[in-house]
């Protein structure tokens, strides 16, 4: 193998714990540090950072991000709050879409279909950047619970839409029965399978008290269960969700030694550290590249629609339960607005468009205008607000 391949590991591992050291003692979000660091490599050093692929964020590093965040929400409040996860992730995501699909057709002049299509990759949070967010401050568990969760059921839900209409941008049937099937069909497929890859790896760990081996079968569940949800045109994300979901609420129990069990935990943190940073730096060098100055005026029109159609996602939808159990305190309603972050999963989505939409080029350059928009303004000002709103007492120890 090429020892520049090498030094390049060697290189964006150094300058990630270097940018690690440098937020925690200056109190800023990784993410925001690893993007301007990407940035200036990029800027001093042209052509040195890797491209930033859709094979490589939706099949390599978005797996194990989704697996490490699943194993660690609880069953029983997730399913307590699950009424109000489903409304936001469906009727929310939609008006979301909606919003900004509509803005861009009449006020930018694209498509129905590109504006479709980036109404979708763009109005669903996204889990890279809302975990990696989360990770530095300790805030209330409810709340941490809800925009997690609703972050994770989005990147499903936005996937399995845009490859919907990506099938009709390629020319395929258009029907209200076959989109409503295709719906359900990628939706449910996806959790059956996550969870017909996960129970029977998680019986073969029950029958080794070796760490390791627990280990190389909770990595062989993360990745299983998206690849073959994937190879049988389901929701990979939704597939890795459910087998996250079942390891951390089931293998735990009973199945995985108790040694077995901090093993996997560790490990997965450490993997979900390491992959945060590459996707951040690979962001930033990214960003470096992209003509964002000719397509300036449908970038800002992009941004406030985003923030709109955001807004539309929450706010009405939480009021809708405000009569009931899962009532969500204001406070609440304002972190899920402005905590609504893209990120790798936006990125991915638009690189991935196919080739007959019309805006293809400028969709990406607008998409990553959006994507850097999300980390630095907003996540420079998520802590200060979450702060301000009495929700956290203090920052975690790690980045």
């Amino acid at each position: 193998m090429d020892e520049t391949i090498f030094l390049m590991i060697g290189g964006m591992l150094g300058l990630a714990t270097l940018v690690a050291l440098a937020c925690q003692r200056l109190r800023l979000p990784y993410s925001v540090g690893l993007v301007a660091a990407g940035l200036a490599v990029a800027l001093v050093a042209p052509g040195i950072s890797p491209p930033l692929t859709r094979e490589l964020i939706y099949f390599v590093l978005l797996p194990p991000l989704v697996f490490e965040a699943a194993i660690q929400i609880p069953w029983s409040p997730l399913r307590r709050e699950l009424p109000l996860l489903l409304a936001l992730v469906t009727l929310g995501v939609g008006l979301a879409a909606g919003v900004v699909a509509a803005g861009m057709h009449y006020w930018a002049g694209w498509s129905w279909i590109g504006a479709g299509l980036f109404g979708v990759l763009i109005a669903a949070t996204d889990p890279v950047a809302v975990i990696a967010a989360f990770r530095q401050w300790t805030v209330e568990p409810r709340l941490h619970l809800l925009v997690e969760s609703e972050s994770l059921l989005n990147d499903g839900v936005a996937a399995v839409a845009f490859a919907i209409l990506s099938g009709i941008a390629g020319g395929g049937a258009v029907s209200v029965g076959g989109i409503g099937w295709e719906l359900v069909r990628t939706s449910l497929g996806g959790i059956g399978i996550g969870v017909g890859v996960a129970v029977p790896l998680i019986l073969i760990a029950g029958r080794t008290s070796d760490r390791l081996v627990e280990v190389m079968i909770s990595t062989l569940i993360a990745y299983g269960a998206f690849l073959v949800a994937e190879h049988f045109g389901c929701s990979g994300v939704l597939a890795t969700l459910a087998a996250g979901l079942v390891m951390g609420n089931w293998g735990f129990v009973g199945s995985i030694s108790d040694e077995g069990r901090r093993g996997v935990l560790r490990h997965w943190e450490y993997v979900a550290f390491l992959i945060d940073s590459a996707i951040f730096l690979l962001i930033g060098g990214q960003e470096a590249t992209m003509p964002v100055g000719f397509v300036i005026e449908a970038a800002l029109l992009a941004v406030v629609l985003s923030l709109a159609g955001r807004a539309l996602a929450v706010y009405p939808v939480v009021l809708a339960f405000a009569r009931t159990r899962l009532a969500v305190p204001w406070a609440y309603k304002h972190v899920l607005f402005w905590g609504g972050l893209r990120g790798a999963l936006a990125l991915a989505l638009a690189l991935a468009l196919p080739r007959q939409v019309p805006e293809r080029g400028t969709i990406v350059v607008v998409a990553f205008a959006v994507v850097a928009f999300s980390i630095f303004v907003q996540g420079l000002t998520m802590g200060p607000l979450i702060r301000r709103l009495g929700l956290t007492r203090a920052p975690e120890e790690r980045p």
